[in-house]
């Protein structure tokens, strides 16, 4: 298993992304350099809010995901419902979960916000590995997020 190299990655993701303001160009550049970034990251992708308490998948890596996905459901509607980073070390002890995909083990989803506080989507990363998130993947991935997106 490898670490990602959060501080290359931070500065990488902002050079590639400095002056950009579409959302999709944005989101397709993030999502491509967070799942090569780490073999811990099996799916990684955004569910963009296109309407009142309504997801929708936007750009990914991986295999399909869930084409919508309710603020009500699921640990990606606990992180735009709740505005709060959702680290689940085990899908299936989380009572709500999903299952886009029968191989994911656990997951790290971050409520997107714009700069004027405005959810815009969340960051969905899962792993086919138990527990395979940490406090310092959220916060670095936070970081990111807020790098491209709220500035």
């Amino acid at each position: 298993m490898s670490q990602v190299d959060y501080t290359s990655l931070i500065k990488t993701i902002a050079s590639l992304t400095e002056g950009e303001d579409d959302m999709i160009a944005l989101m397709a550049t993030v999502v491509c350099e967070l799942h090569h970034s780490d073999d811990r990251f099996d799916w990684t992708g955004f569910y963009r809010v296109t309407s009142p308490e309504m997801l929708k998948i936007g750009p990914y890596q991986g295999g399909h995901g869930c084409l919508q996905i309710p603020f009500t459901r699921g640990v990606c509607g606990a992180a735009a419902r709740l505005g709060e980073t959702q680290l689940v070390p085990d899908v299936k002890a989380f009572a709500d979960h999903i299952a886009c995909a029968s191989s994911t083990r656990s997951e790290l989803v971050l409520p997107v916000w714009d700069r004027a506080g405005t959810l815009l989507a969340v960051l969905d990363i899962d792993s086919d590995q138990f527990d395979a998130f940490t406090v310092l993947d959220a916060d670095s991935l936070a970081e990111i997020l807020a790098t491209v997106f709220a500035r």
